[in-house]
């Protein structure tokens, strides 16, 4: 049976993990304080919306049509009264389950986005701030680089200052 939120995966829905079998805080809040009514709703409809229940369902029916035709069991022949008012009371209960169940789904996706709204905000100040500090590392590099180069500056002017010294003692002691 596939998992999707109006039926969710063996783990989630057993009760034995369910506080082992998720770790959202979403997940969490939306399977753990869910009454019985609505936990109800959501294994039933769950339950309506598999291929389980498509396949049981069809058998059923097979059976009931079968033995009723052949008369195997005579207790509803045809056009079939009782399994139309079958077919109707079921329909009557699972409209309001599934209503349910879609509701608790809106609720589910609502509690998501806010957590997701939630955590985006938190990121969002982390970066600001990784920014900031990015900025400030930035500034001081620029500091030592000027320095640098005031500094790389100074050496040329020594070394030009040194090499004139030395090329005026040079020429001061001439040609030996």
């Amino acid at each position: 049976m596939a998992a999707s939120p109006v039926n969710p995966p063996p783990a989630v829905r057993s009760h034995s993990t369910r506080a082992v079998g998720y770790h959202h805080p979403v997940n969490r809040a939306y399977l753990d304080e869910a009454p019985l009514g609505a936990r109800v709703a959501d294994a039933v409809t769950g339950f309506m919306g598999s291929w389980k229940f498509i396949g049981l369902q069809t058998v059923i029916v097979l059976i009931w049509i079968v033995g009723n035709v052949v008369l195997l069991f005579d207790f509803d022949i045809y056009p079939f009264i009782l399994l139309n008012l079958a077919f109707s009371t079921q329909a009557a209960y699972a409209a309001p389950l599934i209503l349910l169940a879609g509701n608790r789904q809106a609720l589910r996706d609502r509690m998501t986005l806010e957590h997701t709204a939630s955590e985006a905000d938190k990121e969002d100040k982390q970066n600001q701030r990784l920014l900031e500090g990015n900025k400030a590392l930035a500034e001081s590099n620029r500091e030592i680089l000027q320095r640098v180069e005031a500094l790389e500056q100074r050496i040329l002017q020594l070394e030009k200052s040194i090499i004139e010294r030395l090329d005026r003692r040079l020429g001061e002691q001439g040609p030996q």
